[in-house]
């Protein structure tokens, strides 16, 4: 009589979960990683978009293997079924949200007020504050709390983690933090400067420290995220001192279709004289302003194409965004004192040289310069734009805010993993 073949399936060690699946969901759309933090890969990535429409489109893409990016178009009604989506091709990829080795779900959280200064794992009681919060945030954490109650359908067993945008600045004193209005009304109200971009912020700041050779809290760095939304931040010894947006991301820095800063009067101008209602404003300062409201187009590679062709008007929206600019590095020089280092990231930041150089240009007794051939390469990977002789370093450093949160995420979920940078 033979012995039966050994059960290889209960004699295996268990699997250490150490994937992390990263979710920023927006009003109408989901972006999604899944990455393994045991060396920080990215095994695949996707974008879920136009969700509710006829025209809504999933593009899929395998980030190991050498898989081609998959497509899918047709009416996705819900966030439910985007999320169900992207999990038929996670799965196809044999990376399905059901497989043992996911650890946890890393949610993009926009508004966190004052209560979550860290990531924090979500509960009912997580979960109803974030709620109480969308009047501060209507745009976006109503479209974040849907992700999380989607994916928490999808995995209910699985440890969900918020990472707030506002969490980097909450190290800000109150000196900078507090509106100069009645105290008794703003706090009744939860009015003051919550800044946001904060996974950029943190990254960036601690990959610029990273890159001069020094430790994050020996650093003061100006963090200029500049994108579509735009922010700066000044950053002293790796915490957040100050930052350009505030109640809401409508403050700061010209961006590509809102205002930032501006007379807060103008919105009772408009509605004493032009008749606009509150909501008009709203769509005006948010939506048709900035650099689409100055010469009708928020992408800057277009804007400057128009400027090398003459056009006055597209130049025009140049120049006030990088005099907005250069407002916020000197505010931001005075606020730290000292400044080792002026750090461009997202779209903008990372692929316009034209915006580099302009925003530098005239700071040299800032101590800041421009080598215009370090500059106008383009590369993926962290660098510095500045002449051996400046005083204070310029890089340019890629962001990764789906890095970030997963680190956050898998930091707290499993503290004692071990991980190996890549």
């Amino acid at each position: 009589m033979t012995n039966p073949a050994p059960d290889h399936e209960s004699t295996a060690a268990p699997v250490e979960p150490h994937r992390v699946l990263v979710l920023n969901s927006g009003s109408s759309s989901v972006k999604y990683q899944l990455l393994d933090m045991r060396d920080r890969s990215r095994l695949a990535s996707g974008l879920v978009e136009r969700i509710g429409e006829e025209t809504s489109r999933l593009v899929h893409t395998p980030l190991t293997g050498g898989g081609e990016p998959r497509e899918r178009t047709g009416r996705i009604a819900d966030h439910d079924a985007a999320l169900k989506a992207a999990a038929e091709e996670l799965t196809a990829d044999g990376l399905g949200l059901d497989s043992p080795e996911l650890a946890a779900i890393g949610h993009r959280v926009v508004h966190g007020g004052l209560r979550f200064t860290a990531p924090t794992v979500i509960t009912d009681e997580v979960l109803k504050e974030i709620e109480r919060l969308v009047p501060v945030a209507p745009l976006h954490n109503p479209a974040n709390i849907t992700g999380i109650r989607t994916a928490q359908a999808l995995r209910p067993d699985l440890p969900q983690v918020a990472v707030f945008d506002t969490a980097f600045h909450t190290t800000m004193p109150e000196a900078a933090a507090r509106y100069a209005i009645d105290v008794e009304t703003a706090d009744a109200h939860r009015i003051r400067r919550y800044g946001f971009h904060g996974t950029s912020h943190a990254y960036v700041s601690r990959k610029t420290a990273e890159l001069l050779g020094k430790a994050p809290e020996d650093v003061n760095v100006i963090v200029l995220h500049l994108g579509n939304g735009a922010s700066a931040s000044a950053v002293a010894g790796g915490r957040c001192v100050e930052t350009s947006m505030g109640l809401t991301p409508l403050e700061g820095l010209v961006m590509g279709t809102r205002s930032g800063d501006i007379d807060p009067a103008v919105t009772f101008h408009l509605k004493r004289v032009a008749g606009m209602s509150a909501d008009e404003i709203d769509v005006l300062l948010n939506k048709r302003s900035g650099l689409v409201g100055l010469c009708g187009d928020n992408d800057m590679r277009e804007i400057r194409r128009r400027i090398d062709e003459g056009d006055e008007q597209a130049a025009l929206a140049f120049d006030i965004y990088i005099h907005r600019l250069k407002k916020y590095i000197g505010a931001y020089a005075a606020v730290l004192g000292r400044v080792d280092a002026v750090a461009f990231t997202a779209g903008v930041g990372e692929n316009s040289a034209p915006v580099r150089e302009a925003a530098i240009a005239g700071l040299e007794e800032f101590g800041l310069a421009v080598d215009a051939g370090l500059n106008a390469v383009w590369s993926g990977e962290p660098r510095l734009i500045s002449p051996e002789y400046a005083r204070v370093a310029v890089a340019v450093v890629p962001t990764d805010e789906e890095l970030e949160i997963a680190d956050q995420t898998f930091a707290l979920v499993a503290p004692d993993a071990v991980r190996v940078d890549n």
